[in-house]
Formats: structure tokens, C-alpha cells, sequence
């Protein structure tokens, strides 16, 4: 396993990420793992996302193309 360390993290941010474990019954350590796996496993795209936050139950009403499904870029080579 690789080890991550994080320096000069606000303040705010440290208090906010410690209780957000404290809610959650884990380490702050085992709620920041879980906030990174989540975020960059997420399948959701762009588009529904903008949906979620801007779409018809919010009162707004998008427009977006018609796209086809594609493999995300490797940018790791």
C-alpha cells in the first residue's frame, strides 16, 4: 500500500474532515481513504451531475447533446 502524507491543510478543512469521521465512527485517517476511493471511482459523469444540481428538480431546464458512451483517457503512461 502507498502512503500519502498532506501538508498545509487549513485549519477549517483538518476541523471539518474531523468531524465528518467522528460522524462517521472512523479514524479521520480511514474517512480521508474512503472521501479519495469514492471520489476518484466515481462512474458519475459531468453531465449528470450538472443534472443533479441544475436539472428540471431544480428548476432549471437543460438542454445537453446527445453523446455517446467512451473509455476515459489513461493519464497515467
Amino acid at each position: 500500500m502507498a502512503n500519502l502524507s498532506i501538508r498545509k491543510l487549513d485549519e477549517d478543512v483538518f476541523s471539518r474532515l474531523r468531524l465528518r469521521a467522528i460522524a462517521h465512527g472512523v479514524s479521520m485517517e480511514e474517512e480521508v481513504r474512503q472521501i479519495l476511493k469514492q471520489t476518484v471511482t466515481s462512474e458519475k459523469k459531468l453531465g449528470d451531475m450538472a443534472l443533479e444540481l441544475f436539472g428540471e428538480t431544480q428548476g432549471v431546464e437543460l438542454n445537453l447533446p446527445e453523446h455517446t458512451a467512451h473509455e476515459p483517457m489513461d493519464l497515467l503512461l
